[in-house]
């Protein structure tokens, strides 16, 4: 008998590309196609059988960019203090959005801003991700007033709500093309924002 048993699949490496699909052309505009191309799956019912519908890989892959990539957030709320956190989180996020390893952007930001009724389940999951990303921010920020590193008046929702939109807009500026110098600039001119 000729050769020996198939080489096995590699699910891990398969999210991995389809991880890189999805970034770089949104939940609506990957067909499954692209994704049983770029995943080594002969097709459809492979794909499906392996990792569900399109909705699950997707969720799937969302999991594996926390992980993977995206895992400098995990960390930056591992800082001691809260400004050092945000710190982290912000310059963290300048630099793996220009990452020239991965596409440019986040998949989380850009994933499913703008899309069909058919897209909702994404968008909506992408909606819930970052509403979760601003609520571990602002607990973090709540520690560090029981902490006294933020006084005791500080408009948390307000100072969770700012640096999230400043952590968005590095992606967003990241994706249109924005240097990685020029988003660390952007991080110290947020952090001049830092209650005193």
């Amino acid at each position: 008998m000729a050769g020996g048993r198939p080489r096995a699949f590699d699910s891990e490496a398969a999210l991995d590309r389809a991880l890189e699909v999805f970034w770089r052309q949104g939940y609506e505009g990957t067909a499954i196609s692209d994704l049983t191309k770029a995943m080594g799956i002969n097709n459809a019912p492979s794909l499906y059988n392996a990792f569900g519908n399109k909705e699950q890989l997707f969720s799937k892959v969302l999991d594996r960019y926390a992980d993977g990539p995206a895992r400098y957030i995990r960390e930056a709320f591992d800082q001691p203090t809260a400004k050092g956190a945000v710190e982290a989180l912000l310059h963290g996020a300048a630099d793996a959005t220009t990452d020239p390893d991965h596409p440019r952007g986040c998949i989380t930001v850009q994933g499913a801003l703008a899309c069909s009724p058919g897209a909702r389940t994404a968008r909506e999951e992408l909606t819930a991700r970052r509403a979760a990303g601003e609520a571990a921010l602002r607990a973090r920020l709540e520690r560090a007033v029981e902490a006294q590193e933020l006084p005791a008046d500080a408009d948390l929702e307000r100072l969770a709500r700012y640096f999230t939109t400043i952590y968005q807009g590095i992606a967003v500026q990241a994706a249109g093309g924005a240097t990685r110098e020029q988003l660390h600039q952007i991080v110290d001119t947020a952090m001049a924002a830092w209650p005193r």
